[in-house]
């Protein structure tokens, strides 16, 4: 009898086999265990005391993975008992290591620091500076494109804002561009690190809420290119009305010979030429997701060589960057899935879900719309990693019962998550750009400076959310072809 019951309530169990009278004695307690400690308190009030704790841990100055690993696994042994308690972080552990798309990880992020360090991305930027020094504003025009081409090389829009700060900044306020504008751009342009292919937060995104990597990359692919696309036409219209903000680079910056120009062409778009190798063999089928992963990175490195900037000290920076990024993902990774485990399996979500869709009686709509406000919020104390793993137990499953497309939903995040990065007063990205900029930009210039921005992108979310086509159309077309 315990069999049966075991088989026709819990499944695997957690990988317990029905036909085992030792392993079905053990779920059976667990399962009372777990009973017992929820007949204590309500689904409610077990969703508030977790969701506080891990807060209150938060607000500590405990490192993310800590404070939600703690909770999770405090919460297990308090509500699952010792029988079952202490198997849930195994499994969580066990079911990281073998999630094969996580080797896409490190390769993307290699691959990223390689371009980085071997100076390939300054000359990108020289390209830019010589190709479209004639236009007004034509140098924060190419800086968009440096941080899309930055987005596709690493996934990460703190790669972007360091790189951007490091390499543009400096050249636009030496030539004569309004401090407040450029500012602004490099702060927006940063912000599509994690909505460009290969997007490391999406990889994240991807792990915790049980969705395709690839279909998750190619839906950020027409948002991302089009928030690009927003931004430039936004500083062309003011360069046009006000030439002073953005001035053509003197003749003589701009008059060399052909032959110069048409090489740093080919030095600024080797990194396209890498991104292609390696996307459009998994866009056409010829490889996985792991495989493409892996052909970024070996031409990345092949390329360095070939330039002959592949040092002993470019190679030991690039694979201890490397490691400590994926150590950190894979900390945190681990962690969101034990919480996701414990707060799903209490019936948390399903109690949240019951508040807001019974009890307010609201519509999937205003319940969407409220997710996003939230993530606004906590955006102005939290980086994009963190709000992910803090709320994906209780979001995601949410997303699902009320009928949306949990592919469109990541993009949601992802673009409103730099939303609040760059929201004042306290957004994450404001206070980055003012540790890397020169002393005369002042904390006051790049509040003001996000303004236009941070609207663009109101009005690019509003778009996706109106049109979800934006985001699941190339998707569909791709893996439904």
């Amino acid at each position: 009898m315990a069999a049966l019951y075991v088989a026709g309530q819990s499944g695997d169990a957690g990988g317990d086999r029905a036909d085992d009278p030792a392993m079905c004695v053990r779920v059976v307690q667990r399962r009372a265990a777990s009973q017992r400690g929820r007949s204590l308190m309500s689904y409610e009030m077990i969703a508030t005391l977790m969701f506080s704790t891990m807060m209150l841990m938060l607000l500590t100055g405990q490192r993310v993975f800590g404070a939600i690993g703690f909770v999770a696994v405090v919460s297990a042994l308090l509500f699952y008992g010792n029988s079952g308690g202490y198997d849930l972080g195994f499994s969580a552990a066990m079911k990281l290591m073998k999630w094969y798309p996580l080797l896409t990880l490190p390769m993307f992020i290699f691959m990223g620091y390689v371009l980085s360090e071997s100076k390939i991305a300054d000359d990108l930027y020289k390209m830019f500076h010589v190709w479209m020094g004639g236009l007004r504003g034509g140098l924060a025009i190419g800086t968009i494109g440096l941080m899309v081409l930055i987005s596709a090389m690493n996934g990460l829009s703190v790669a972007g804002m360091a790189i951007g700060s490091t390499i543009a900044l400096p050249e636009l306020l030496k030539r004569g561009y309004d401090k407040r504008m450029v500012t602004g751009v490099i702060q927006a342009g940063s912000s599509l690190g994690i909505l460009v292919p290969p997007s490391v937060v999406l990889v994240l995104y991807a792990m915790i809420a049980r969705q395709p990597v690839g279909q998750l990359w190619l839906a950020g692919v027409i948002p991302g290119l089009m928030m690009a696309s927003l931004f430039v036409i936004y500083i062309v219209v003011r360069c046009r009305i006000n030439p002073v903000l953005g001035p053509v680079l003197p003749a003589s910056e701009r008059d060399i010979p052909r032959a110069e120009k048409m090489r740093l062409l080919r030095a600024g778009l080797l990194p396209v030429v890498i991104f292609a190798v390696m996307m459009v063999p998994f866009v056409k089928g010829w490889t996985s997701l792991v495989e493409s992963s892996a052909i970024g990175a070996i031409a990345a490195f092949v390329a360095a060589v070939l330039k002959g900037r592949m040092t002993r000290e470019v190679f030991e920076n690039s694979v201890r960057n490397t490691l400590g990024i994926t150590c950190m993902f894979m900390w945190i990774i681990l962690a969101a899935l034990a919480f996701g485990a414990v707060f799903d399996g209490l019936g948390a979500v399903k109690a949240i879900e019951a508040v807001f869709t019974e009890r307010l009686n609201l519509s999937p709509w205003m319940i969407l719309i409220l997710m996003q406000l939230s993530f606004i919020i906590m955006g102005t104390f939290l980086d994009d990693t963190a709000m992910l793993v803090i709320v994906a137990p209780l979001y995601v499953p949410l997303v699902g019962a009320l009928g949306f497309d949990l592919i469109w939903y990541g993009i949601l995040y992802t673009i409103t998550t730099q939303i609040a990065y760059m929201t004042p007063p306290f957004g994450y990205n404001l206070f980055l750009m003012r540790a890397m900029a020169p002393p005369e930009v002042t904390l006051r210039d790049i509040y003001s400076s996000i303004t236009p921005f941070v609207m663009i992108m109101v009005g690019a979310l509003i778009l996706v959310m109106a049109f979800p086509g934006i985001a699941t159309w190339l998707p569909d077309y791709v893996y439904n072809k």
